[in-house]
């Protein structure tokens, strides 16, 4: 449980670090004509990813899970691998990218990195963070509950992101 609680914090400290990221891509958003939509849900959006954090670590503590190594050691690949890619998406998308829904008017979509691929690769990282992530010490109650109101939530999401994007210019 030692070294889940330190991979737990870590994952704590990488969202701290797009928080600080997030604030300053607002400001330089906001800056240049950004509008903002979607702030309704994004308080749930915190809620949802604070106690994903927090039920990581209590169920495992509670409900005495033990780690697996069949289970544990494929998660924890696909946990890192999901931190790969949601830093692949923050980085291509520069000072565009956000916590936040903001988008500047009739600014070019990004169509380069794992935009090429997906109008949304950085839920991708999210879907697999939220399953892997408390199955890395078999928090399987945790992974199923933050992966079924996730599903909720980037439902909303998805739906927001894409009709603020509508006003963007295609690259």
């Amino acid at each position: 449980m030692h070294w889940y609680t330190l991979l737990v914090l870590a994952v704590v400290a990488e969202r701290v670090a797009e928080l600080v990221v997030a604030r300053r891509n607002a400001n330089w958003t906001l800056a240049r004509a950004g509008v903002e939509h979607g702030r309704g849900h994004y308080p749930v959006m915190v809620v949802l990813h604070t106690g994903l954090l927090v039920c990581c670590l209590a169920e495992p503590a509670l409900a005495d899970r033990p780690f697996v190594p069949a289970l544990g050691w494929p998660m924890l690949a696909l946990a890192l691998l999901a931190q790969a890619l949601r830093w692949w998406c923050i980085t291509t998308l520069g000072p565009y990218w956000n916590t936040r829904v903001i988008v500047i008017p009739d600014t070019r979509l990004v169509a380069t990195g794992p935009y090429r691929f997906l109008r949304h690769p950085n839920y991708v990282a999210v879907v697999v963070e939220i399953f892997a992530l408390p199955l890395v010490h078999t928090a399987w109650l945790t992974a199923a509950a933050f992966t079924a109101a996730n599903a909720l939530l980037l439902a909303v999401r998805i739906r927001c992101e894409n009709s603020a994007l509508a006003g963007a210019v295609a690259a």
